[in-house]
């Protein structure tokens, strides 16, 4: 077996795909033994990829915005998506099944205090027609910061991926009340990230071999399945809160069976940061993705 590297940059049921290369086996019938980890608070993975720690990370095409924003070459090439839509959930402390996202102006909203996750939000509450200035955002920290914050008490909602707010539900504290991604769209939202050189090699076609059986996995296997494989990544998570996560994205479409990142779902990521006035210039395509290497024996 040939060692492979791969880290998350943030850690969730979100990322199903690639948790199941490795939890479904399909890495290791390729020949490759999968080493996991997730980046330092704050740090993004692709630092991984520039110091050969990982071969390929989680991460998201709005990553090299910023580089390019300066006029350098990114480091990274993002290769296959691993979300085709935001998956972050809103959870309110009552049931409300006539929820509309007017009733968040004026109200205490733990939120993520930047990136992408903010900027999806803020061009979602675009999309609903509602003022984002009228909300108090409460920014807390990180993904488990925030949960602890709403458990003790902080906030009227909070803005996580699964399965967290899955888990708010089944321990009482919390109910679901939307969802961000049907109101953004398709988008090119979280992708696999590598290094150009690392693209070319045999490890990276064998990987493509398993990541595509993967995807097909992921649209095709019942929830309750998937989260039987994956529950030794998730220790703290009961497993049918799990299955229910899993089967909430599969039901949302974010799992879209094709790897390739799409010109169209670019585009529609470049509309968001355009929207919130992170980007300067639309970059092209080719500058930040590529296709996915050849996974022809």
């Amino acid at each position: 077996m040939e060692k492979i590297s791969i880290q998350f940059t943030l850690f969730s049921a979100f990322y199903s795909p690639l948790i199941s290369t490795m939890s479904g086996g399909f890495l290791r019938d390729e020949g490759l033994e999968p080493e996991w980890s997730v980046s330092p608070p704050g740090v993004s993975a692709i630092a991984a990829l520039e110091d050969g720690t990982a071969h390929v990370v989680q991460s998201a095409p709005s990553q090299a915005f910023a580089p390019l924003g300066k006029g350098e070459t990114p480091s990274a090439v993002h290769f296959a998506q691993i979300n085709e839509m935001d998956g972050f959930f809103l959870t309110g402390r009552q049931a409300d099944p006539d929820f509309s996202w007017n009733k968040l102006e004026g109200a205490e909203v733990v939120l993520f205090g930047g990136g992408q996750p903010l900027a999806m939000f803020k061009y979602a509450c675009h999309k609903a027609g509602i003022d984002f200035g009228r909300i108090k955002a409460i920014n807390v920290g990180g993904a488990a910061a925030m949960d602890k914050a709403f458990r003790e008490g902080k906030g009227q909602y909070v803005q996580q991926q699964g399965p967290f707010p899955q888990q708010l539900v089944a321990d009482g504290v919390g109910h679901i009340v939307a969802q961000v991604g049907p109101l953004v769209g398709p988008c090119a939202f979280s992708s696999l990230a590598a290094t150009h050189d690392w693209l070319e090699s045999d490890m990276a076609r064998a990987f493509t071999r398993a990541y595509r059986r993967t995807r097909l996995y992921m649209n095709e296997t019942p929830a309750a399945e998937i989260a039987r494989a994956e529950k030794p990544f998730f220790p703290k998570t009961d497993e049918a809160v799990l299955a229910d996560c899993i089967a909430t994205y599969q039901k949302l479409g974010c799992w879209t069976p094709h790897i390739e990142i799409t010109r169209d779902a670019f585009e529609a990521t470049l509309n968001v940061f355009e929207y919130n006035g992170t980007i300067q210039e639309r970059f092209r395509y080719e500058r930040v993705c590529a296709e996915p290497p050849s996974d022809s024996e």
